[in-house]
């Protein structure tokens, strides 16, 4: 693989979606130095700093009394959904403008493993607080990271934590905890570990009109259990160390990340996990397999359409509220909004993506997005020779190479920039990384 196209698959992996500007500089620096800049990236993030974190303040519901009216709760409702709504924004809009968008990116693969919905959760705060966890930790080691997350209060109401009391355990937080969390199916536990670990889970409760997660003693059951062969009166501290420390953990982890930053196609090699999230990922990308994994991802939507809109430079700042709503409605067309995973088990990958309504749904999307587009994009694309613009296409959007196929379906497209750039969008090269 050419050094230009060992950085840009390195790109396409690793972020959003690089710009050719991005590319350039990455071939320019070389391939070590851009996988350090990702991995360690210097200085502050001023995309990130142009976008800051919007001041939600409490939940709605915080204020609302037993004796609140049927008006008053719908109020409330209509406000949550708009706290929402400006969460999710937000997080889209810093996605997009990020400098540092392998933190970004990785922030986005742990909101899909701790897949955690807003739709239970109600409570645009405790999302904000949980990303603030995800962005804090997710860089390091998993034993900090698992600490913090048995105590997270979305994933507590996500997994019915709060009902997990010692006269009536509630399993689920601790199922989902070894099943998708730490260990993975397979990963050596039985029924016995499960309902010995939600014993360790319980008497911790979210008090909804602060947003905190309590540990209320009384509900906590003391007595000593035997979780994978070891045996303690563990409680969700001690629990969380007991899985971080497993081997099995790190494996299953290192194989997730594997999973969505190289795909299901070529297996990992083994020894992948490293001793934190960054290690691990340094290993994925500098293992001679990775480079094998060209051209066998399917783009997740929210890849997809941030990739696009960077590409294409359009700040969802210059849009007008309509168009910053129906880049969210886009998203959900496609089935891929960030705070609403499906279920605790995340999204979906590969080819259930590609669709025939989800491949009407990206043409809409396209078309918007080349609308917005940057007039210095469409100016450099129409600088190319009419017969040269597949190629500045190509360069645009980040492709190696087009089929004979695509370049075929391209070509009398040449004389129209937006027709182009939306047939680009939706070409399988694109869609496939």
């Amino acid at each position: 693989m050419r050094e230009r196209e060992a950085v840009a698959h390195l790109l396409r992996r690793a972020t959003f979606g690089p710009t050719a500007d991005e590319v350039d500089d990455a071939e320019r620096a070389g391939l070590a130095a851009t996988l350090d800049r990702l991995l360690d990236p210097a200085g502050p993030d001023r995309g990130a700093a142009a976008t800051p974190t919007p001041a939600l303040g409490p939940d709605p519901a915080a204020a609302l009394g037993q004796d609140a009216t049927r008006e008053q709760r719908q109020q409330v409702n209509r406000e949550r959904r708009e706290q929402v709504s400006t969460l999710t924004a937000w997080w889209l809009a810093r996605m997009i403008a990020a400098e540092h968008q392998g933190d970004e990116k990785l922030l986005f693969f742990w909101h899909g493993h701790w897949a955690t919905s807003v739709r239970k959760v109600r409570s645009a705060p405790l999302m904000l607080r949980q990303l603030e966890t995800l962005r804090r930790f997710g860089r390091g080691p998993l034993a900090p990271l698992l600490d913090a997350m048995v105590r997270d209060p979305a994933l507590i109401l996500w997994l019915d934590g709060q009902q997990n009391t010692r006269r009536a355990p509630n399993e689920n937080l601790a199922r989902e905890l070894l099943e998708l969390f730490t260990l993975g199916i397979g990963g050596g536990y039985g029924e016995a570990d499960v309902k010995e670990g939600a014993r360790a889970l319980t008497g911790w409760t979210v008090d909804r009109r602060t947003g905190v997660a309590r540990f209320v003693a009384r509900r906590h059951d003391p007595g000593p259990k035997t979780i994978l062969g070891s045996r303690a009166s563990f409680d969700a501290g001690s629990y969380a160390a007991l899985l971080a420390g497993r081997p099995e953990t790190a494996r299953f982890v290192a194989g997730r990340l594997w999973f969505r930053y190289a795909g299901a196609q070529v297996p990992p090699p083994a020894d992948l996990a490293g001793p934190d999230t960054v290690g691990t990922l340094r290993r994925i990308f500098t293992a001679p397999a990775f480079a094998q994994t060209r051209d066998t991802l399917v783009k997740q939507p929210v890849e997809w359409l941030v990739g696009a809109v960077r590409q294409l430079g359009v700040r969802p700042a210059a849009l007008s509220e309509a168009g910053r709503r129906r880049l969210l409605a886009g998203l959900n067309a496609l089935d891929q909004v960030p705070l609403r995973p499906p279920s605790v088990g995340g999204w979906p990958a590969g080819t259930a993506w590609l669709t025939t309504s989800s491949l009407q749904a990206r043409m809409r999307v396209a078309d918007q997005v080349a609308g917005a587009a940057d007039p210095a994009v469409l100016a450099r694309l129409a600088a190319a020779p009419p017969a040269g613009r597949p190629d500045a296409l190509a360069r645009l959007l980040v492709v190696d190479r087009w089929s004979d196929r695509t370049r075929a379906a391209l070509a009398p497209l040449a004389g129209q920039p937006r027709r182009l750039l939306v047939a680009g969008l939706v070409s399988p090269e694109y869609a496939v990384s």
